[in-house]
């Protein structure tokens, strides 16, 4: 595939069972892949491949349609690469390539300094955001210290539950598992379906399963007779924080605990809870070496323990391997970025005595209602604990007198759908109150 890629191939938008060979394709030096998330439309492809100047992609006939309706607007784009059981004009045939290459290999010498893969980042701030990785992200993941939190061995089955643009499926799928010497189960899912999930992991030997703590909840909504899975040693989760009530329940249905991950696009895995080490349930778990992290103010100072802050990641005076190298041709948000001597994450976290660290939310996300601090993983997870709340989503909202206060979506348990709102939106409320402090509770219920 090097003869048909040139320095920068663009995005591979599907999750596909040659994920991984495109993975090791595009990882020489000089080449740079690009992982995109499945739920893309035309308008998400032309963003990523002007702003990256991609010569290259590869994808499923799903969203090829989707490429070709933008193909002209991206002159930098000159190749296109089919993973399909059929022809289409204009794209080669990525599965033909791979079976007519060369079996002889030859290694290419590389530097952990050199460029690999760049991940668009979350852009709930703004257009998402080109964090930049060198070959130091692969390496920092194969360290013993990071091998420590999955403690995989060649015996093990894992399914990384994971869509392919996130940084998650690249580290879980293939740089961890590789190192190990595991295997790597792919199920092509078209949707976190609960109940093909959970048959899948009666029928199959997994034995390590990481996914969102949102898909521990949709499972554990499901009237289902036994969640007693024959095979399964271990359950990881990470991307948001799981309610310590979620971590409970899943561990008096399956017998397993919960072990919470962090990580960012910028970052990989950068805390966690090994696996046979002490759960605090709703922690993140501790910092993974070689991260050096800390809970700092705005001007980079470090924090005593319980204090909430910025979570942050020494850089100096030597920027730790594994860690993103910048933001591609935005240098005013990758100085932004530096606080001190730290990178700040931008979440809101803080750290006790014994090194756990605790997930209040991110930077923008922190309610401020009258001065008083709040965190929507707080008064989300009391609202958990009330019998008619089978999801909840809190946020700020604009209040002319407190300039902010809290507000809860909720959506509803089926025995609850014909209560009166008006009350039950009450009865919420005193719920909230009398689970945690009283100026948490949402003064808006939807």
């Amino acid at each position: 595939l090097r003869d048909f890629c040139a320095d920068q191939p663009g995005l591979k938008p599907m999750v596909v069972k040659e994920e991984i060979k495109q993975i090791i394709s595009f990882s020489p030096p000089g080449i740079i892949f690009m992982p995109g998330t499945t739920q893309m439309k035309a308008k998400d492809i032309l963003y990523r491949l002007k702003e990256s100047n991609a010569q290259s992609i590869v994808t499923t006939d799903a969203l090829a349609p989707e490429v070709d309706s933008v193909a002209s607007e991206c002159p930098a784009l000159k190749t296109k690469l089919l993973v399909s059981d059929h022809s289409r004009e204009g794209w080669l045939d990525f599965r033909s390539l791979i079976q007519s290459a060369s079996p002889d290999h030859t290694c290419i010498k590389s530097k952990t300094t050199d460029p690999m893969v760049i991940f668009f980042t979350s852009g709930t701030t703004g257009f998402p955001k080109m964090a930049k990785h060198s070959h130091g992200l692969s390496l920092r993941h194969s360290f013993p210290s990071c091998r420590e939190v999955l403690q995989l061995k060649a015996s093990d089955v894992l399914w990384c539950l994971s869509d392919p643009g996130w940084i998650v499926a690249t580290l879980e799928t293939m740089f961890e598992p590789w190192t190990a010497g595991s295997t790597v189960f792919i199920h092509h899912l078209p949707q976190f379906d609960p109940k093909v999930i959970v048959e899948t992991l009666f029928k199959y030997p997994i034995t390590q399963y990481l996914t969102l703590p949102s898909v521990f909840q949709m499972i554990l909504q499901e009237n289902f007779s036994s969640l007693r899975f024959p095979t399964l040693e271990h359950c990881s989760t990470g991307g948001e924080a799981m309610l310590p009530e979620e971590q409970e329940k899943w561990r008096q249905r399956t017998g397993l605990l919960v072990h919470q991950l962090y990580g960012q696009s910028e970052t990989g895995l950068t805390c966690g809870t090994p696996r046979g080490s002490q759960v605090k349930p709703g922690s993140m778990g501790k910092a993974i070496p070689p991260f050096d992290i800390q809970v700092i103010d705005d001007k980079g100072n470090i924090l005593p323990p319980n204090t909430e802050g910025n979570l942050g990641i020494r850089i100096k005076p030597t920027k730790p391997i594994g860690l993103f190298m910048l933001y591609e041709n935005d240098p005013v948000k990758t100085a932004k970025v530096e606080c001190g001597d730290f990178y700040n994450t931008g979440d809101k976290a803080t750290i006790d005595e014994e090194g756990y660290i605790w997930f209040l939310g991110r930077d923008d996300d922190i309610i401020n209602a009258s001065g008083y601090r709040i965190g929507p993983a707080e008064v989300e997870s009391a609202l958990a604990e009330h019998p008619a709340v089978a999801e909840s989503a809190v946020v700020s909202s604009p209040d002319p007198i407190r300039g902010q206060v809290v507000k809860a979506f909720i959506v509803l348990t089926p025995q609850f759908l014909s209560h009166d709102p008006d009350q039950l939106a009450k009865e919420l409320q005193e719920h909230v109150k009398a689970m945690t402090a009283p100026y948490k509770y949402p003064r808006k219920v939807s």
